[in-house]
């Protein structure tokens, strides 16, 4: 559950720091005083999409942090990404500075936005107040109607993916088959280019890392004689000359090492000096052991020659660096099978009509799981409309068979029947507004309770309501918040009156005459105020009074 929400800077808000309770909150005011701006920034405490517009006019930046207990889901999450905290919740953070740059936090660790939704989805759900409108698209009534069968079976989320994935198999396959028999003549040429360009390859034969090796050899062979010639210098001078450096160094050692017995002080000297000596010896062994390895050797010189020539040619000609040339052989030679394969049309047809077949049987499978959630959302959402004047209205699921698609061989329509006998139609074409609005709240609190998410949010999903439905809404709202943190947005007292937990959001100004928005949690002599306010408008009486406790004790 949601436990505090601090909010700094952000839209018309300075300062604000909420605590929560378990059960039914609701957060009410006059229209523009901000009760919508606080779902605002709790989304973009979940990783919502943010801009330098959200901050605070004069302020430098806006920075929301939202804390929750954890579920075990949330925990498991936390330990995967390293993120887990130490008091047994989490704290989500994001700051927006006034250029628009954002940064996220998950337990004081910086994060991503990406990372903050992925979190928020196990811990917040929230119907907006729009909820409705989408609901009349195709799309979104199957995306919902697969996020019931999710709910419920986790692993049923595989059955989409996997129809999806055989789908895209199945087409790419069935346009490759189309592309051969509309380009065979093209594919055709193509292979014949790539034989010719492998088979040459394939003779010259060039192994990863030859390149380098041959250079260096080519290297040696050219320098041969001049190598030789200068090692032999080097090895006479320090040890086959007439006086070599090896000897008259020995030499000295032996007059130093009898000099340095009459006179201690010429011993760092000889310390010095024997080392050197010894190195010189070890230079004529490594000096000796190379001469006799150089040899002067035309011949394969001449072939290494003739070797780097048809290489750096051939590179040349491919337009790739002689080092290249492997990568380019292999590269052409997964092509070359590529097209080889394509060529293969009845091939190709086999494999077109297996990836068909596996789809049908992922496909079908789908579509069974999506028959029995129908069967059973229809139901709910039925027997909830009862308890929303909507008394012998029916809602149906329906599944019309479509052509194979990457989400499957149906597309889900929502249908509805707002009286007794009468056949339910498209919920587009039949729901007035206020039906519409009330479809809507009954499907949100239907899909609520299957949720695992701790805390749900409905900002003003209880628009187009009113008279003794919105009481019902309240009821509802409040039973749901006997098993879910449930927070709602609300501008009806029926609904109001109902919570465990009221909020009271009203505009001020500050130094200046800016106008920010404030919030207070409602004692109750203030909530019978604030639920008279809501039904009498500007001129409190009374009488209202008296109307708003009795909603308030009902």
């Amino acid at each position: 559950m949601l436990r505090t929400l601090t909010i700094r800077d952000f839209v018309i808000v300075d300062t604000i720091e909420l605590e929560f309770a378990n059960g039914f909150s609701v957060f009410t005011g006059e229209t523009g005083a901000g009760k919508s701006i606080l779902i605002d920034a709790l989304q973009l405490a979940l990783g919502g999409r943010g801009d330098a517009s959200m901050v605070r006019e004069g302020a430098p930046k806006a920075d929301i942090s939202a804390e929750f207990a954890l579920t075990p889901a949330a925990v498991a999450w936390l330990e995967r990404n390293e993120l887990a905290g130490e008091d047994g919740g989490v704290l989500l953070r994001r700051v927006i500075d006034n250029a628009g740059r954002s940064k996220a936090y998950i337990n004081g660790i910086a994060a991503t936005a990406g990372q903050l939704r992925e979190l928020g989805e196990m811990l917040v759900d929230i119907h907006g107040q729009h909820a409705h409108q989408s609901l009349l698209k195709q799309d979104a009534q199957r995306a919902l109607l697969d996020n019931q069968v999710a709910v419920r079976d986790p692993a049923a989320v595989a059955e989409v993916q996997q129809v999806a994935a055989c789908h895209k198999a199945w087409r790419a396959l069935a346009k490759q088959c189309e592309e051969y028999e509309t380009n065979a003549r093209n594919v055709l040429l193509e292979r014949e280019r790539l034989e010719w360009q492998v088979s040459e390859l394939d003779k010259l034969a060039v192994k990863p890392g030859e390149w380098a090796e041959i250079s260096n050899e080519h290297s040696r062979l050219s320098h041969a004689a001049s190598l030789l010639e200068g090692a032999q210098e080097a090895l006479n001078a320090i040890s086959e000359s007439e006086q070599p450096i090896l000897s008259q160094l020995s030499s000295l050692n032996q007059k130093l090492s009898k000099l340095a017995d009459v006179d201690a002080g010429l011993q760092a000297v000889l310390d010095c000096m024997e080392p050197a000596r010894i190195q010189l010896q070890e230079a004529v062994y490594a000096l000796n052991n190379y001469v006799d390895k150089v040899e002067l050797d035309p011949e394969r010189l001449a072939q290494v020659d003739a070797r780097m020539d048809a290489i750096h040619s051939t590179a040349r000609k491919f337009r790739v660096t002689p080092d290249d040339l492997p990568e380019e052989h292999a590269t052409l030679k997964a092509k070359l099978k590529q097209l080889a394969d394509a060529s293969d049309v009845e091939g190709l047809r086999r494999q077109e009509a297996k990836a068909k077949a596996s789809y049908m049987e992922a496909a079908r499978k789908l579509s069974a799981i999506r028959a029995a959630a129908a069967q059973r959302l229809s139901g709910q959402v039925s027997e909830a409309m009862q308890e929303l004047s909507m008394s012998g209205g029916r809602f149906v699921v329906g599944l019309n068979p479509c052509e194979p698609a990457a989400y499957g061989l149906e597309q889900v329509e929502f249908l509805v029947a707002g009286h007794a006998g009468v056949a339910p139609r498209p919920l587009a074409k039949v729901a007035s507004g206020g039906e519409l609005a009330r479809i809507s709240l009954a499907i949100s609190v239907i899909t609520a309770h299957a949720t695992v998410v701790p805390t749900l949010i409905f900002d003003e999903v209880d628009t187009g309501i009113g008279g003794g439905v919105a009481e019902v809404v309240g009821r509802l709202l409040r039973r749901l918040g006997q098993s879910r943190q449930v927070l709602c947005v609300t501008h009806l007292p029926q609904v109001a009156s109902q919570a465990n937990q009221h909020f009271q959001v009203a505009k001020g100004t500050v130094d200046g005459g800016k106008t920010v928005s404030r919030i207070d949690v409602l004692n109750a002599k203030a909530r019978v105020e604030e639920v008279a306010r809501m039904l009498g408008g500007i001129e409190i009486t009374e009488t209202t009074r008296k109307h708003a406790r009795e909603l308030l004790a009902s």
